[in-house]
């Protein structure tokens, strides 16, 4: 399979997860939660073992912030991984709903 790019995030709603397709259709998701507000809420970040450690989690991370500018929503992040993640991507903070 070809080289993932943050474009080739998809949202699956019906599983309340954003999806990274990986090779052997495996795939890297990010999983929320609405709150109610009109946020998502990030609660967890997986990779399969098979692909830890190939940038597959940052750029998944990437498609999911994208994805919140493209469509002007904003997310609570209490996902450890996408936390670190924004910390070190403040550019971001236009899509970060801050408690």
């Amino acid at each position: 399979m070809a080289e993932r790019t943050p474009a080739d995030v998809i949202d699956n709603p019906e599983r309340h997860r954003f999806e990274l397709p990986l090779d052997g259709g495996d795939v890297a998701a990010a999983y929320y939660k609405p709150d109610g507000d009109g946020h998502l809420i990030l609660t967890h970040t997986v990779v399969p073992p098979a692909h830890e450690g190939k940038g597959y989690a940052s750029i998944l991370a990437r498609g999911v912030f994208d994805t919140a500018r493209k469509r002007g929503i904003k997310y609570v992040v209490k996902c450890p991984y996408m936390a670190a993640w924004y910390a070190k991507n403040p550019d971001y903070a236009d899509v970060v709903f801050s408690l």
